[in-house]
């Protein structure tokens, strides 16, 4: 069992990508988690259905059509992370002291943006939008960051490192007032299968590895109605300056499969021993969101419902060799529910240069369950806060349009919660082990440089 496991192990790291280390990785994205660009990041999401800029492709590619210049916008955004399991005791020993840090690696993300007008390419007068958004962890160094683990001390189920986020959409005017628009979720499927002649010590000959990936393309649609431009062009209505905003965003994973066989002359003849491995990580539900802004010439102020169907999780974890054991077992069995998350945010220019963005948001936690079994994941409801600042600088010697700068912040606090830790090799199985306390504190920051064309 030791060799198969060491076996096993050595054959993920290799299909991963990975052996140089530990890479910490999760459930969640950027673009759900925290924000994408800082207009997203300061308003907790609260106005990302209504955001002009490129992230609009993640969030509500019919916004792309708002504004018809086009964009690149260069960002980095960075995500530090204290988060705690503080042991209540048990009936073995506590596996760690009470208040220790059970994560605190950073998310860390360079971000590229570029949208632009494709009707010059076509023989119709009719605009035509084109949006791309990408963000790659660890500051550009690190595309496929990916961790499929069961885990005695508990493992945060949302935050750590991001694997490669990219949005490809269009939008374009359906009527007037009325835009519409589609985009495309890319992520990573990856295949291994590696055969090998190995001893007991682990050295191997006759290796074969063979690795391959394919994309996995998901849908975001969505449709924003400006009311007064629709119902009424000369602006005399108490309408006027209202908007509203829909959109779906189908659900995404990566996911990883291992074929691995070896032969251990005198121990394991030929066939060999058969090895396959099939995990999942960075999962995003199915989210419909809903959105309603009213603005006037200096201020903005949105709000915005998301349902995110975590439900479905538990049979895609069915399929996890990992983590199945989770969702399978009698006791410390994994639940997700369906969950309802409200932000409200709102814009306020405080001349022609400098605008301020602030929002607030509440997430209940998509873990129904307190426990589950070796995969022990931890979460908890949180409060988002967000803060930020837009500056554009208009004297610009040989630029048609002004340079816009974007800073933000968000703090998000993870409301205590309690969790019982479950392992099939415990002494004290079928009962749990140990009582942790899940709570923790996120602080993201960011910023960001745009250019209009």
């Amino acid at each position: 069992m030791k060799n198969k496991k060491a076996f096993q192990g050595a054959a993920l790291a290799v299909a991963l990508g990975s052996a140089g280390g530990a890479v910490h990785a999760s459930m969640g994205n950027i673009g759900t988690t925290y924000g994408v660009l800082p207009t997203d990041v300061a308003s907790a999401q609260a106005l990302s259905l209504f955001n002009t800029q490129t992230s609009a492709v993640y969030y509500n590619p019919a916004y792309l059509a708002k504004d018809p210049r086009g964009e690149l916008t260069l960002g980095m955004l960075h995500a530090d992370h204290e988060l705690r399991a503080d042991s209540q005791g048990g009936l073995a020993p506590p596996i760690r002291s009470g208040g220790d840090v059970l994560q605190d690696s950073p998310s860390q993300h360079v971000l590229v943006g570029l949208k632009t007008d494709l009707s010059s390419m076509t023989k119709f007068d009719h605009p035509l939008y084109l949006g791309v958004m990408l963000g790659v962890e660890k500051y550009g160094e690190e595309m496929l960051a990916f961790n499929s683990q069961t885990s005695t001390a508990g493992q945060y189920f949302e935050y750590g490192r991001q694997p490669l986020f990219l949005v490809l959409g269009g939008a374009t005017q359906l009527w007037r007032g009325l835009d519409i628009g589609a985009s495309a979720r890319i992520t990573l499927q990856s295949d291994a299968k590696l055969r090998a002649t190995t001893n007991l010590a682990g050295e191997t000959q006759y290796e074969e590895l063979n690795v391959s990936a394919k994309p996995s393309i998901r849908p975001i649609l969505s449709a924003t109605m400006d009311w007064g431009e629709s119902f009424c062009p000369n602006g005399d209505c108490w309408y006027n300056g209202l908007e509203t905003a829909f959109a779906f965003r189908g659900y995404s994973n990566t996911n990883t499969t291992v074929d691995a066989n070896t032969i251990i002359p005198g121990t394991i003849a030929d066939p060999g021993l058969s090895l396959k491995v099939t995990t999942l990580d960075s999962y995003q539900p199915n989210i419909y969101s809903a959105g309603m802004l009213y603005g006037q010439e200096r201020f903005r102020v949105g709000f915005t419902v998301e349902m995110q169907q975590w439900s479905d999780l538990e049979d895609e974890l069915d399929g996890d060799t990992i983590k199945d054991q989770a969702v399978n077992g009698d006791v410390g069995r994994l639940e997700f529910r369906d969950i309802v998350v409200p932000r409200i945010g709102a814009e306020f220019d405080l001349n022609d240069n400098f605008t301020v963005t602030g929002g607030v948001a509440y997430s209940e936690s998509p873990l129904e369950s307190d426990s589950s079994l070796d995969v022990n994941y931890l979460d908890a409801d949180k409060w988002i806060v967000g803060l930020g600042l837009t500056a554009k600088y208009n004297k610009t010697r040989f630029l048609a349009y002004p340079v816009r700068f974007d800073i933000a912040y968000q703090y998000q606090k993870l409301q205590p919660r309690d969790f019982d830790l479950y392992a099939t090799n415990s002494p004290s199985y079928p009962e749990p082990y140990e009582t942790v306390e899940a709570s923790g504190d996120v602080h993201v920051f960011t910023g960001s440089v745009t250019l209009k064309f």
